[in-house]
C-alpha cells in the first residue's frame, strides 16, 4: 500500500495542516525539536498525519518515491526482497525517526530504497519530496538537522554492517539486542524491554539463520536475560546483556 492509497484507506484518520497537526506534535521528531517557530510554522501546514495499524504496508520499494516520513508513535522495519522473495529486515525505526529520505536531492526517477512496514500501530507524517526538498534549501536550520540526522544514520548503518561482517553469531545477536534494546528503551528502564520482532525478523537483522539465532536466545533465557513472548523478544535484565561482550572478549 502506498502514500496515496492510505489516503483512500476508510480505517485510517488523515488530517491536513496545521490545524490538526500541533507544534508538541513536531517537537517529537528528532529534526524538528530545535527548529525555531518560524521554521516550524512552515513545517506545519505542509505535514500529512496517518493513522496506520500493525502489519500496514506504507510505501514499497517498487515505487516512485513520493516523499519521506516521520515516526511520531510506534516503530515500521524497513526490509528488501531478493528475486526468491527472500525478505531481510534493513533497519528498525522508532519514534522521532525518518525514513525514506534517501529520495531527497536526485537528478534521477527515485525509487524507495526499501519497502515499509508497521511493527506496531502508530503515527507517521508524511512530506511531499518537492516540498521538503524546496523548504531545506530555504531554511538552513531544517538542511542542518537533516545531514545531523543522515549522519547519524549513516554511522549507524556502518557499525551494523561491521558487526554481520566480523563477528560471531553470539557476538553479533547480543551487539543487534544492545543496538535494538537502546532503541526501544525510551525510558531508560533496566528491566522488560520489549522489542516488536519475531526470532525469524531478528535474525535477518542479523544476518544469519533462525536456528543459530535460537541457540544463542535458549542459552540468554536461561540466564535469565532475555525472554519470548507473543511475538517479541524481552530483554529482561539489561545490565547483564550489556557485559556479555565484555566477559567473551
Amino acid at each position: 500500500m502506498n502514500q496515496f492509497d492510505c489516503l483512500k484507506e476508510p480505517n485510517l484518520e488523515v488530517y491536513h495542516g496545521a490545524n490538526a497537526v500541533q507544534t508538541d506534535l513536531l517537537r517529537k521528531i528528532v529534526i524538528f525539536k530545535d527548529l525555531s517557530s518560524k521554521s516550524l510554522s512552515i513545517i506545519e501546514k505542509r505535514i500529512q498525519t496517518l493513522d496506520l495499524k500493525k502489519g500496514e504496508r506504507i510505501i514499497n520499494e517498487a515505487e516512485a518515491a513520493k516523499g519521506v516520513y516521520f515516526i511520531y508513535s510506534g516503530a515500521v522495519k524497513l526490509t528488501k526482497q531478493d528475486e526468491n522473495g527472500n525478505e531481510i529486515i534493513v533497519c528498525v525505526k522508532q519514534k522521532g525517526d525518518v525514513f525514506a529520505e534517501a529520495c531527497l536531492f536526485t537528478k534521477r526517477t527515485e525509487y524507495y530504497p526499501a519497502t515499509a512496514t508497521m511493527l506496531q500501530d502508530g503515527r507517521v507524517l508524511f512530506l511531499d519530496k518537492l516540498e521538503l526538498e524546496r523548504d531545506l534549501f530555504n531554511y538552513p536550520e531544517l538542511s542542518m538537522q537533516m545531514i545531523s540526522y543522515m549522519s547519524d544514520t549513516l554511522r549507524e548503518m556502518t557499525s551494523q554492517l561491521r558487526d554481520v561482517a566480523l563477528l560471531d553469531v553470539y557476538a553479533k545477536t547480543v551487539k543487534t539486542l544492545e543496538r535494538l534494546g537502546n532503541k526501544f528503551n525510551t525510558g531508560l528502564n533496566r528491566w522488560d524491554i520489549e522489542i516488536p520482532l519475531t526470532i525469524q525478523e531478528f535474525a535477518t537483522v542479523v544476518g544469519t539463520t533462525r536456528e543459530s539465532v535460537s541457540r544463542v536466545f535458549s542459552k540468554l533465557k536461561k540466564d535469565g536475560i532475555i525472554d519470548m513472548k507473543s511475538r517479541k523478544i524481552i530483554i529482561r535484565d539489561w545490565c547483564t546483556l550489556c557485559t556479555l561482550l565484555h566477559k567473551e572478549y
